[in-house]
């Protein structure tokens, strides 16, 4: 005999056939309800963690982890100041920047845009904005050359192909009333495209570094480095560390402090979404105290029988715990057998639905991609079973004490 005798007991009761078939579809329905619960709060989760790695990796593909900026010309002591800031220990590399608001015209289209000077051999260390071109070569972005790179969505606005020629506009001086414009020819050399929601691609334009300095020579501008870490979730400590290390006219931000609201909203729907379809598993749980409870009142005569034969209160007790505890475990592990599964294949079930029905369900405008990510992270699945099956063992609690209550003379005299 398997000991102890509440878990040989219990194991015999989930084994043996029911008089009472109502009480085994409940149990089958517990049993698929916190199955199905789980299924779908790791498919939901993996989905989330998937959006999650893909708006990090469109985002920072482009977008700056830290910002070195100084009111020094950086043209000529950016190596310095790049190998001053390598001492801390998570700066991976640097790149340097000169910045400014300009507007581009084309005929009698005008677009207000903001113009990023870069040294390309450079900027390939600190970003994968090569890797966003998809017309022309971010290094024909030359000293002299005056070519620019631009946007897909911006070049579509003004008409503008590779080869076109475009005038970018400054304003050379701080006077909103009697602004004075200069402007300098441009000519698109490349067009690089990014995920639509960031706005990336209406709102930027590259050209070198050199170009940059010529144009915005008398124009209220910004220069510095761009920072890339070896743990972009490092960026508030690397920050700290350069403020302390480097003399106090250098100003320092991080992604967290100029996208971190973004980020945290986020995170706040991951944990919402886990709160909510959380509630699903407590149905399921509702279903088996009522389980527990039917299977205690069909089973007075048999406790009543052990009691007399010498069972404890508690050995009884523990013996409703195991029945609980061993359909909560078969819920939560279908529940994470299934969920794995529908999280490794929703992509292609999704690209399966879309391409079935000519739909597109998956805007890149309005999700930052055109397919379903998905990431299953073991610490959620850690996290969900847990949760399902803590759930699982206190909702045996009540119906448990039911049954460490019942008294065997009470029962007796009625059977």
């Amino acid at each position: 005999m398997i000991k102890p005798l509440a878990l040989y007991i219990g194991l015999r009761y989930t084994r043996a056939k029911r008089r009472n078939s109502f009480i085994s579809f409940i149990s089958l329905a517990s049993i698929i309800g916190i199955a199905l619960g789980i299924t779908v709060l790791i498919t939901v989760l993996s989905v989330i963690n998937g959006f999650d790695e893909q708006i990090r990796h469109r985002f920072f593909a482009i977008a700056p982890q830290v910002t070195v900026l100084t009111d020094q010309n950086i043209s000529q002591g950016w190596p310095g100041l790049v190998e001053e800031t390598r001492k801390v220990s998570q700066v991976q590399a640097g790149a340097p920047f000169i910045s400014g608001q300009g507007m581009i015209l084309n005929g009698d289209v005008l677009r207000g845009v903001n113009i990023l000077g870069i040294l390309p051999q450079e900027e390939l260390k600190v970003s994968q904005l090569a890797k966003q071109v998809t017309q022309g070569s971010i290094q024909t972005l030359t000293p002299g050359s005056f070519n620019i790179m631009l946007g897909k969505t911006l070049a579509s606005q003004l008409d503008l192909q590779l080869g076109d020629s475009i005038s970018v506009f400054v304003a050379q001086s701080s006077d909103e009333m009697l602004p004075n414009f200069d402007y300098q020819k441009f000519t698109v050399s490349a067009i690089f495209s990014s995920s639509q929601g960031f706005g990336f691609d209406q709102l930027l334009a590259y050209t070198n570094l050199v170009d940059a300095e010529t144009l915005f020579a008398e124009t209220q501008h910004s220069n510095g480095l761009h920072l890339k870490l070896n743990n972009l979730y490092q960026a508030g400590w690397v920050n700290q560390q350069l403020q302390a290390s480097l003399p106090s006219n250098y100003s320092i931000m991080d992604w967290t402090q100029q996208f971190g609201s973004f980020f945290q909203t986020l995170a706040m729907q991951k944990t919402m979404l886990f709160v909510i379809l959380l509630f699903i598993i407590g149905i399921a749980v509702f279903n088996l105290i009522s389980t527990l409870i039917m299977m205690v009142n069909e089973k007075r005569a048999d406790i009543a029988i052990l009691r007399t034969l010498g069972a404890t209160p508690f050995t009884i007790m523990n013996t409703f715990i195991v029945q609980g505890a061993l359909i909560g475990f078969m819920g939560t592990f279908l529940g994470l057998l299934g969920g794995i599964l529908l999280a490794v294949n929703i992509t292609a079930i999704v690209d399966f639905i879309q391409r079935i029905f000519h739909v597109q369900l998956i805007s890149e405008s309005v999700y930052f991609v055109n397919f379903l990510p998905s990431k299953i992270m073991p610490a959620d699945l850690i996290k969900v079973c847990a949760t399902a099956f803590g759930l699982s063992i206190l909702a045996t609690i009540y119906p448990a004490l039911v049954a460490f209550r019942t008294q065997p003379a009470e029962v007796l005299r009625y059977e």
